[in-house]
């Protein structure tokens, strides 16, 4: 017989696991007892940072993250980036303490009365066990479902007398689930894109999850199709300098017809078709056009407007398909931006982020202004180059990016942050310095929510209120939590400012301030 704790610590093991994220309360310290050197615990000063720490470790490594919460409230202020998570199709396994099974009768402080039920929907699974001895299995089927495509978080309650039980070690089985495209999908796939004139492909962040950044670029290269980056893709989908990247397709239904209206075969690969933020009218995709569509998510294939629907592992698609077309002589490249006047716009600071950032830079992104401009002047060129939040949740990418950093230390991470979006999460900077992560912080300060402003436009509003916030200084934030840092507001002190920052090993933060 072992005890809960050990058996706990051995499934931990054997899925990879060697970090505990967490923010401790009073119902997991007999967890944390004796906490082994092989897991040490990453502290977060917030359960939103914790769950944003877990997300970019786990994607940076393609691994599971195992985050440890206290219970409701605690995993109440988890819940935002628990969203982002799920809509990132994360692997996370989230455990939540909870009160002694033998006071649970009594209503007692800090007792989660349906655990269980708090999460969802946004976790594929959650679970209290019925009886101690029950958490080893319950963590074993959580790390399965967490695992297998499409992956995504997972929860389990533990009540704080559970971890000295005794129980017996459950066996431990082979790693997650994938499932493979039949053969005969990936072939009509392959005719569809054969029969085409001009054949447009749609790539999402199902690409990046699944491995599949090379498997694109042999498909593309062979059938010469048209690349276009799927709307609000939340990772990295193919190299953006490629004479066959044509760009980004809004998330507006009208536009991404006119956008695709050129071609007569589009297939989307690693997302569904499409997502949308307004309410629109007309067809989802030009008529004539031939829509396939390439998934791990059967929730994707239920609702795409017609066409051939192909279920399984995107990565393997890709690649077979590769195999499976025609090769077709090059075409004319598409056009690039041309490189914006020097001013301290968005537009030039991502210019010049692009121009002196380090070789195989990951960047994790959550500056919604600044998304167009970037997408037109800092190109992402690598794999695992990019990762921003899928939800549209806020308060992602500050700790997401120490989670990067931590799981591939090899490579610099730059967090491109609005100033109002670094203000949900800002305690993270207190983790990247007491971690040393090799990250720079570089904060767009346009001293508002400018973003509601823009988008406030769609509704007709000349006025949005509530987003003024001037007045924060970053500087001062980041020195006071043990981050040295820089301020620039005009175009001479820009490059310096930002080779400091790309230069130096750990963290640092730079705060541009912005037309």
């Amino acid at each position: 017989m072992t005890t809960v704790r050990e058996a706990s610590f051995a499934i931990f093991r054997h899925f990879g696991v060697d970090a505990l994220f967490g923010n401790p309360g009073s119902t997991e310290l007999p967890m944390l007892r004796g906490m082994p050197a092989d897991i040490p615990y990453v502290l977060g000063l917030s359960e939103a940072v914790v769950l944003g720490m877990a997300d970019g470790y786990a994607q940076a490594t393609r691994r599971p993250s195992l985050v440890n919460l206290h219970s409701s409230a605690g995993t109440g202020n988890a819940l935002g980036n628990l969203y982002t998570a799920y809509r990132n199709n994360t692997p996370i396994v989230v455990t939540a303490g909870q009160q002694a099974r033998s006071i649970l009768p009594f209503d007692p402080f800090l007792g989660a009365e349906r655990p269980t039920e708090f999460p969802r929907p946004f976790v594929k699974w959650a679970c209290e066990p019925a009886r101690a001895e029950d958490v080893p299995l319950a963590l074993v089927r959580a790390f399965h479902i967490a695992m297998t495509p499409p992956m995504g978080p997972t929860f389990v309650s533990v009540p704080v007398d559970d971890w000295d039980r005794e129980c017996e070690m459950p066996d431990l089985p082979a790693l997650a689930l994938t499932v493979q495209p039949p053969a005969k999908g990936i072939a009509r796939l392959a005719a569809m894109l054969d029969s085409a004139s001009k054949p447009a492909l749609v790539i999402g962040a199902g690409v990046a999850r699944s491995g599949g950044w090379q498997a694109a670029i042999d498909l593309v290269e062979r059938s010469q199709a048209d690349v276009w980056c799927a709307p609000l893709a939340s990772r990295e989908t193919f190299p953006e300098s490629h004479p066959r990247f044509a760009g980004f397709l809004p998330a507006f239904r009208e536009e991404i017809v006119k956008l695709l209206a050129p071609y007569d075969a589009i297939l989307v690969a690693g997302t569904q078709a499409f997502t949308y933020h307004a309410e629109g009218h007309g067809p989802h995709v030009p008529e004539g056009a031939t829509l396939g569509l390439l998934s791990d998510d059967p929730q994707h294939l239920s609702f795409q407007p017609g066409g051939i629907g192909v279920l399984g592992d995107v990565g393997d698609g890709l690649r077979a398909l590769a195999k499976a077309v025609t090769e077709k002589p090059a075409r004319e490249a598409q056009p690039r931006a041309t490189a914006p006047e020097a001013a301290m716009t968005a537009a030039y600071a991502l210019h010049r982020i692009a121009e002196l950032r380090p070789d195989n830079a990951m960047l994790t992104e959550e500056a919604p202004t600044a998304r167009g401009a970037m997408h037109d002047h800092l190109p992402i060129t690598c794999e695992q180059g990019f990762f921003a939040t899928a939800s549209g949740g806020i308060g992602y990418a500050l700790p997401a990016a120490v989670g990067l950093a931590r799981g591939a230390a090899q490579r610099k991470v730059i967090a491109l942050i609005g100033d109002g979006s670094a203000m949900y999460s800002i305690s993270g900077l207190w983790s990247a310095a007491e971690q040393g992560s090799d990250i720079s912080f570089v904060i767009l300060n346009n001293s508002r929510y400018a973003a509601l402003e823009s988008f406030g436009q769609v509704f007709g509003m000349n006025h949005v209120p509530g987003t003024d916030i001037s007045g924060i200084d970053f500087v001062t934030l980041a020195e006071s939590m043990g981050v040295p840092a820089r301020r620039s507001d005009d175009v001479a002190t820009l490059d310096e400012a930002l080779e400091w920052s790309f230069g130096t090993k750990g963290p640092t933060l730079v705060e541009l301030v912005i037309a």
